[in-house]
């Protein structure tokens, strides 16, 4: 509703222009608040089928990190070797890759709960310890030619991935894996979607996404909360069964 909203009020103003109206009716109409969509829920299922079939491909580092953190597109694509221990146990989210008027450019987080500490989860070391080896024979390879950036995520020089073009991998990658649609920052709603189902309190939620307080993450996530109360609701049946 409200892009025909705009395409009307748009086609009456040229009508305006053109001197076939004194005056635009639909400028005096009050524009629909627009809707937040709802995430597409990506469930343990589909999340095990897109690790799976994403292995081997270019995509396959970023949606593993995306899952595993819930770290944002631009947050995957501007953190570099330096803001990872030793162990891959811990990322510092410390900037993120934008677009801008002059190009891409690497920005600070813009709220100091952006720029956190989020700790790895064990599943995703196989996967950066071998992105790692395969980075650094191309490195070896390319010698003068490779782009300094330190990046984890490079367009297979050393320089960084466009955030355009990582979402069109993604979305040729769902097209020829037979996937269903879902977009790239749908796999950080999974990611915190999969945790609260887990019973991983909503606080701790809260600060591995960088939200700016957990009040916004228990509303993006409130559909969440019903099956989240059920199984409240069984274990303090089962605790007192007895009685």
């Amino acid at each position: 509703m409200l892009n025909l909203h705009l395409v009307l009020t748009q086609a009456l103003s040229q009508a305006v222009r053109w001197g076939l109206l004194a005056q635009n009716p639909a400028s005096l109409a009050q524009p629909p608040r627009p809707r937040r969509p709802e995430p597409v829920v990506v469930d343990e299922a589909l999340a095990r089928r897109i690790l799976e079939r994403s292995r081997g491909t270019l995509v396959e580092l970023p949606a593993a990190v995306a899952l595993g953190t819930g770290m944002r597109r631009g947050e995957i694509l501007g953190l570099r070797w330096g803001d990872l221990d030793d162990a891959y146990t811990v990322a510092m989210v410390r900037r993120s890759l934008q677009v801008s008027s002059g190009g891409l450019r690497f920005h600070e987080p813009k709220t100091r709960k952006s720029r956190r500490t989020v700790a790895l989860p064990a599943f995703l070391h196989p996967y950066l310890a071998s992105h790692r080896a395969d980075q650094e024979a191309r490195r070896a390879s390319l010698a003068e030619s490779w782009h300094p950036g330190d990046l984890v995520i490079d367009r297979g020089d050393g320089s960084p991935v466009h955030p355009d073009s990582l979402s069109s991998r993604w979305r040729k990658f769902l097209v020829r894996s037979g996937l269903p649609h879902v977009r790239f920052h749908d796999l950080r709603h999974a990611h915190a979607t999969l945790m609260l189902q887990k019973g991983v309190h909503p606080k701790i939620v809260s600060e591995r996404l960088g939200h700016a307080s957990v009040g916004i993450t228990l509303d993006t996530y409130s559909h969440v909360l019903p099956s989240m109360q059920t199984e409240a609701v069984r274990a303090f049946d089962q605790m007192f069964a007895a009685m």
